[in-house]
């Protein structure tokens, strides 16, 4: 595993340039197809799916489906996706990229938002793909996306193997409360404010669609994503209160029943996660979770100083190797 060295020693400085930096899929290659996928009534789920070049001459197709989960408020079009993606291609998988239910411009293939432990949709396009006969499938979480994939799998337990050959979570906020508690730290009100902004509009959206179903007072004094939370997302899913909310859709409670290959990779420095929540015997004690820490690395802000850029598409690249060919983990 190449050693990572940070474009910058600060971490917002990182997590914003892992933001903006710019990334590109080879769409000559390898050109991208929408396919929708039913995953509940009334909601249909998009997937930008991009394949390997020359796959039809390859024996068995690609070498692996590698579906790919984004954050809070992202997109199949966000940067940490476009350039895993390519990078993956380049290696002969076929790539995935999922828009949660209402993101990516798809509010009006759903009646409902998505939230943080929303395991339902991947697991049934993952059944799907397990129904044609493709594999082997790994999942690629980053953020609110590596919460939903390292939830299901602690949901499935045993039965996860049949889907899924491994799973990567990336920058993850497995304690949820823990990590909205962090985010409104008077140094992380950036983030906050963009995300809000996000959730407010698409919030808006849904209600002008459905207003019984939907209401809208209290939203524009909403200022953190715990208001947020407590008086929107908990109350359209029936979870009561933000509290219960983060009790039961963290992924920290379901990672004793992983019984997977799972690789996290986590910076000590992430702004918007504690690291502290990855040094709880849930994480240190499952012999099926590798927890890769990097000292600097801010959330999602994995830009080298040095060519290759993007140092995590490159780790994500070699342990799915590994995975495939059986190899033993190298230990960093």
């Amino acid at each position: 595993m190449r050693p990572f060295v940070p474009f910058f020693r600060n971490p917002h400085l990182l997590t914003i340039a892992g933001n903006f930096w710019p990334r590109a899929i080879d769409e000559r290659r390898f050109p991208t197809r929408e396919v929708l996928y039913d995953t509940e009534p009334g909601t249909r789920v998009l997937i930008h799916e991009n394949r390997p070049e020359g796959e039809a001459r390859r024996p068995g197709g690609a070498v692996g489906e590698v579906l790919l989960h984004h954050g809070l408020e992202g997109s199949s079009r966000s940067g940490y996706m476009i350039s895993l993606a390519q990078c993956l291609l380049e290696a002969g998988y076929a790539v995935h990229r999922i828009n949660m239910r209402s993101c990516g411009g798809t509010e009006h293939l759903t009646d409902t938002l998505y939230h943080s432990g929303l395991t339902g949709d991947v697991r049934t396009i993952l059944e799907r793909f397990r129904a044609e006969g493709r594999g082997p499938c790994f999942l690629v979480g980053f953020s609110l996306g590596g919460n939903v994939s390292l939830k299901l799998a602690g949901e499935m337990g045993e039965e996860a193997r049949g889907l899924l050959a491994g799973i990567c979570a990336v920058s993850t906020p497995i304690d949820l409360h823990a990590c909205v508690r962090r985010l409104a730290a008077l140094e992380n009100r950036i983030y906050e404010r963009r995300f809000m902004r996000g959730l407010r509009a698409r919030y808006r959206r849904r209600h002008l669609s459905d207003p019984r179903r939907f209401p809208i007072e209290g939203l524009e004094r909403t200022r953190t994503i715990f208001e947020f939370d407590d008086r929107f997302t908990a109350q359209a899913f029936g979870f009561g209160d933000a509290p219960n909310y983060y009790a039961t859709q963290s992924a920290l409670r379901f990672l004793d029943g992983i019984r997977l290959p799972v690789l996290m990779v986590q910076a000590e420095d992430d702004p918007l996660i504690p690291f502290s929540i990855y040094e709880r015997p849930e994480v240190k004690e499952n012999p099926y979770i590798r927890l890769v820490r990097v000292g600097a690395g801010g959330h999602l802000g994995f830009i080298a100083r040095a060519r290759p850029r993007f140092w995590l598409d490159g780790v994500v690249r070699d342990w799915l190797e590994e995975l495939r060919n059986k190899a033993p983990l190298r230990t960093v």
